[in-house]
């Protein structure tokens, strides 16, 4: 303890004293001072989320530093649109989506077989272990293995290819499934194809 009566708080540098102590990771906090650092909820013990010397509350410490992408909304079957951006967080535009444009659906795999290496059939660039994901019979990098419809990720279990592309279920179905009376979007919906 240092000379002063108390330690030092990790938000405000100010003395903490016994009585309204908070300690995490080793750090004395106030309780008043004992707030996440994006929205300012109180904490505690069950709630809190360290990053290097920086409180959370688990919410916001999700968004700022959880994983990304589809499959890890907001819970309960919620969409939220929230990009982040008041925490700090940059997103970069991904490159636009290009189906693949290969005449012959089988060249890919000529390539590849003569390269000795894999060959990506969406970019047409070789595709190394740590990024390679196998699907409708190829090898395609991570960022490539999207539905060449709607560009939508792909997982090996939720796609369908067909002449040497790759699609979602949905689009998949819409595209090469039955059509007629009988066969709309679901719960009794008639679509009108052109």
């Amino acid at each position: 303890m240092p000379f002063g009566g108390g330690n030092k708080c990790g938000c405000c540098q100010k003395t903490v004293y016994f009585a309204e102590e908070v300690q995490c990771e080793g750090k004395s906090f106030h309780k008043s001072c004992f707030l996440c650092m994006v929205c300012k909820k109180n904490l505690d013990s069950t709630t809190v989320a360290v990053h290097m010397d920086e409180i959370f509350c688990k919410s916001c410490y999700g968004k700022k530093y959880g994983p990304k992408g589809y499959g890890f909304g907001g819970g309960a079957g919620t969409l939220s649109m929230d990009t982040g951006e008041s925490l700090g967080i940059k997103h970069d535009e991904p490159a636009p989506h290009r189906p693949t444009t290969n005449p012959n659906p089988n060249a890919a795999k000529f390539t590849q077989k003569s390269a000795g290496s894999d060959v990506c059939p969406r970019c047409g660039k070789t595709v190394y272990a740590a990024e390679k994901v196998v699907g409708g019979g190829n090898s395609w990098h991570k960022s490539c293995f999207r539905c060449a419809n709607c560009g939508k990720g792909l997982e090996s279990t939720t796609l369908a290819d067909r002449d040497g592309e790759i699609y979602c279920k949905g689009c998949y179905a819409k595209n090469f499934g039955p059509k007629g009376f009988g066969f709309g979007q679901g719960a009794g919906a008639l679509a009108h194809s052109q």
